[in-house]
Order: C-alpha cells, then sequence, then structure tokens
C-alpha cells in the first residue's frame, strides 16, 4: 500500500510518519511499511519509500518511534522491482533475470549479468541492516505481484540457463542466497516474513505446488512468516474472489510449513478476518486497503468483536 509520500531521493517525510503513525494509534498490532527499493535501479515509483543508503536511516528511525510510541510493532517491506520497473522512473533499462518483459505492456529488461547478482545479495542485506539499525521489529523480502524475487522464481520470467535458472531449484537459487544472507546478517534482532506470490495467475507460471514447495525451502533457509499473496498477476487474480480471496493459498501453504502464515487480499470486515484464523486458513490477517480508507479499522474491529 504505497503511499508515495517520500521525497525524490525515496527520504521518508512527515507525511509518512502521519499516515503511519494515524493507523498506529488506533488498534494495528504490526504496521508493514510499504514496499521499500534496495537499489535505485529497482525503484518501481517516483515518491517510493529508499533504504539504499545509510542517509535513510535517520527518518526512518523516527518512523518506528512514532509507531513504537503508538503501541504498535513495525515492519518494512524492502524490494527491487526488476522488470516491473520503467526507464523512465529509474534512468536506464530495466533489469531482469531474462530478456523476458513482465507483460505486453512492460519494456524488455536486460538480463543480470552471473557476476551481478552477489551486489544484488548484498543490496537486499545491507537495506535489512538498516531496517534494523532504524529500528524496525520485521523486515519482509517482497517476492511477490511480479517484482524482482517473484521475477527470478517464476518459469515465465526467468529461462536462464546457468545455475539462477532452469529447474525450480535453480530458479530458487537467487531467492534462497538472499533469504540467507539476510537471515545472517539481521540474526535475532529482526524477525523475517518473505512475502510469496503463491500463484502467479497466468499460464505456465508458478502453481501452489511449486510454492509450497518453495515455502518449506524458504522457512529451511530462516524466514520467521510467510506472507501469501499473488505472484505475476499481482494482488488480486482471477478466479480469486470474496474476502480473504487468498485463504485456499494461505490454508496450503500454512499445511506445509511450520511457521505462521498471513493471508491477504480483501479483507474488510472483523468478522471475516476472525473467521479466516479460527477456521485455520491463516494465523495472521494482512489489512490494506480497508485501514488505508479508514484508519480507525482496527479499533472498530476490536470494538465489534468484544460486543
Amino acid at each position: 500500500m504505497a503511499s508515495n509520500t517520500a521525497t525524490l531521493e525515496g527520504m521518508a517525510t512527515e507525511a509518512t510518519f502521519s499516515y503511519y503513525e494515524e493507523r498506529a494509534d488506533r488498534g494495528v498490532g504490526l504496521i508493514i511499511v510499504e514496499h521499500t527499493y534496495v537499489l535505485k535501479s529497482g525503484k518501481y515509483r517516483e515518491r517510493q519509500l529508499g533504504i539504499d543508503c545509510d542517509d535513510h536511516v535517520g527518518p526512518l528511525s523516527e518512523l518506528t518511534r512514532r509507531v513504537h510510541a503508538c503501541g504498535a510493532a513495525i515492519g518494512i517491506q524492502i524490494t527491487h522491482a526488476g522488470a516491473a520497473t520503467r526507464s523512465s522512473t529509474i534512468g536506464q533499462r530495466p533489469l531482469g533475470p531474462s530478456v523476458v518483459p513482465l507483460s505486453p505492456e512492460h519494456e524488455v529488461p536486460c538480463e543480470i549479468e552471473r557476476s551481478f547478482i552477489p551486489h544484488l545479495v548484498k543490496a537486499f542485506v545491507q537495506g535489512a541492516k538498516r531496517a534494523v539499525a532504524a529500528g524496525f521489529d520485521m523486515v519482509e523480502l517482497h517476492g511477490a505481484h511480479g517484482y524482482l524475487l517473484n521475477q527470478f522464481l517464476s518459469p515465465i520470467t526467468n529461462i536462464r540457463s546457468d545455475e539462477y535458472g532452469g529447474s525450480r531449484e535453480g530458479r530458487l537459487r537467487f531467492p534462497l542466497e538472499v533469504v540467507t544472507a539476510v537471515c545472517s546478517a539481521v540474526g535475532p534482532d529482526a524477525a523475517i516474513f518473505y512475502r510469496l506470490g503463491a500463484d502467479d495467475g497466468v499460464p505456465g507460471g508458478l502453481t501452489i505446488d511449486d510454492t509450497c514447495w518453495a515455502a518449506q525451502k524458504l522457512v529451511a533457509a530462516g524466514v520467521d512468516a510467510i506472507d501469501v499473496s499473488g505472484g505475476l498477476g499481482g494482488a488480486s487474480l482471477p478466479g480469486y474472489t470474496g474476502e480473504g480471496y487468498f485463504a485456499p493459498l494461505s490454508e496450503a501453504i500454512k499445511g506445509a510449513v511450520d511457521v505462521p502464515v498471513m493471508v491477504t487480499g480483501g479483507i474488510t470486515t472483523p468478522e471475516a478476518a476472525d473467521s479466516l484464523v479460527r477456521q485455520g486458513k491463516a494465523d495472521l490477517v494482512g489489512v490494506g486497503r480497508a485501514l488505508l480508507a479508514n484508519p480507525s479499522w482496527a479499533q472498530n474491529a476490536i470494538q465489534t468483536l468484544r460486543s
């Protein structure tokens, strides 16, 4: 739920602080700050938050201070957009695992050189370390919605012939290297969530069988929780309807791993959120658009379910 409140350099602003503080002060348990780029080549929007240099730590520290003062925990989602961005945004041709556009509307990316992959891993590590330095309780690696980690795992966007392509083991290699390195660098100082695009929603793309397998590998590498969403097709996919429309995916992944699983997707009422947890379809519930529209959503939900 990008707020587009950052400066052109990706710095958090007073508008950013106020946006999250307003929601944290009204009953939310965990605020997950919007997707934040780890390299300028992975910037998705003009006023997207960044965490690509140490200058970001100061403003983000003010953000965590304010949210903690409200009594909520706070995490941050870090990402690289890969082939999802545009040259008009980053000033260069987008990067991708292969010379395959994300969609007919996207530019054809440059294939990431094998020698550049360690630099990408390091960028995620440095971003996670800055997040910990800024006081975040959790760091979420964004491997959904057609961003770079998702692009590497998907057989549609990754047709590489080296060890980072081919089989699903090869396609998961880069995400696993990122997870392993981030978990090692962060240690017990913050929980590591992985936002997993559990279904690409595109013919020939990732299916729930692929991502149940991947989730097990990610957890073995150190991930503390899986946040289930859509893959290349985005945050809403054909065939998934109703409140908590990704619940079939979260339920399947919950059966495959032994860490908490979070579900998102069109959850607008507290009754639906409560039911998803009580029915064992997820351990955590993420609310996005409803909370965007009504900062008091969580507070109202608490009152509703207690009455």
